[in-house]
């Protein structure tokens, strides 16, 4: 049996060039790029030319960029960074209810400690309004942070809207990028974006490892204390191998972009078009258009969305839902209860399927095929 992945949201395989060209620094670049002989050199050459180079496909410079572990790091830098080193300007802080917990568990832990926050209610299709943003600016808002792509439903916020608004205000502009990073165009100075978050593991590079865009010039307090890399805003030895990996994956990401744009809104429509042929009943969360191109979240009335999980397991189909699946209980998703209220049964029964570089236009066709056959099974108990 053929398995097949479409949980690319989650997590997305390796390239084999982003492979190669890290166990390349491996076998022969371990120095440590803080030391100043001949190794240390080579490896501050590779990690240098990687910086530029991922800072160069949003726009920005070198300098700009903080290598972390990942999104979750990046946000929680962004959102304690700016707050600790701005408290003087202000307390108060704006995000949305559907943002990832990254940024929400954040906010929480800041409120524990004096800030306020307020989480911007989204209408049905999981979209802010620029006017809630502009409703909900005071004097002494120090940053808001929107995500640029939900993870869920991938629904677009409103970014270069928000971003104009926010232009002649004190408060700083961050976005959680982590999703729309690789597959949609960004230019952090055009949007006037202050601060970013991505992941290379969602771009067909490796875990582990991330950047926070920082505009120059802005004040962060650092999270971690030691050394003097990343300009005293994070310490710790820099992983080459895993950056110089990032590089290769961005790379790669930037040459595909317009065709995986529209290769992955073909699957959308195969999906779309095979459950329909077969009769299913289901509803599209989120939006068709204004949406991260390889993320499709479906509601099948009358499925459970474990069972659904099983299923699509046993078939060997990895799926994803917008719940967070325990042994016996199912915590709902924090998006959809925002989208369409705690009583939904869209809550209970939404599947997430996101695709990827090595999903095929067979593989999807099966997909939908297998889909139809489970929900009609489960559906006729």
């Amino acid at each position: 049996m053929e398995r097949i992945y479409v949980d690319h949201a989650a997590t997305s395989p390796m390239q084999h060039n982003v492979i190669n060209a890290m166990v390349k620094v491996m076998n022969e670049n371990f120095g440590n790029p803080s030391s100043i002989h001949s190794f240390g050199r080579e490896a501050r050459k590779l990690m240098d030319e990687a910086r530029n180079g991922i800072a160069r496909s949003i726009g920005a410079e070198g300098n700009e960029l903080i290598f972390t572990s990942g999104g979750t790091e990046a946000d929680n830098l962004a959102l304690f960074g700016v707050a600790e080193a701005n408290r003087n300007k202000g307390n108060h802080i704006i995000t949305t209810v559907v943002e990832h917990h990254a940024i929400l568990h954040s906010c929480k832990q800041l409120e524990k400690i004096g800030f306020d926050v307020t989480y911007l209610p989204v209408d049905k299709t999981g979209r802010i309004s620029v006017q809630s943003v502009k409703e909900a600016l005071r004097d002494d808002t120090i940053i808001v942070s929107i995500m640029y792509g939900n993870n869920e439903i991938g629904t677009l916020q409103p970014i270069a809207e928000i971003g104009k608004l926010l232009a002649g205000h004190q408060a700083l502009f961050h976005t959680d990028a982590v999703q729309a990073y690789g597959l949609e165009p960004i230019n952090v100075h055009e949007l006037h974006i202050d601060l970013l978050s991505v992941s290379a593991h969602k771009i067909n590079g490796p875990k582990g490892i991330g950047f926070l865009f920082v505009k120059k010039d802005l004040k962060l307090s650092p999270r971690s204390f030691g050394g003097e890399q990343e300009r005293k805003r994070r310490a710790g030895t820099e992983n080459v191998p895993s950056i110089v990996g990032f590089h290769e994956a961005v790379k790669i990401a930037q040459k595909q972009q317009k065709s995986k744009q529209e290769l992955y809104r073909n699957f959308k429509e195969i999906m779309i078009h095979t459950l329909q042929n077969e009769g299913i009943q289901f509803s599209i969360n989120g939006l068709l258009e204004n949406s991260l191109p390889h993320v499709l979240n479906l509601s099948f009335p009358g499925v459970n969305v474990e069972s659904m999980l099983v299923n699509l397991d046993l078939a060997g189909i990895a799926a994803s839902s917008g719940s967070a699946c325990t042994a016996g209980s199912i915590d709902p998703s924090h998006v959809l209860v925002a989208m369409f209220g705690k009583d939904s049964e869209r809550i209970m029964n939404s599947i997430r399927f996101s695709f990827g570089f090595t999903n095929t236009t067979e593989q999807i066709q099966q997909v939908g095929e297998e889909t139809a056959k489970i929900v009609k099974r489960l559906t006729a108990l």
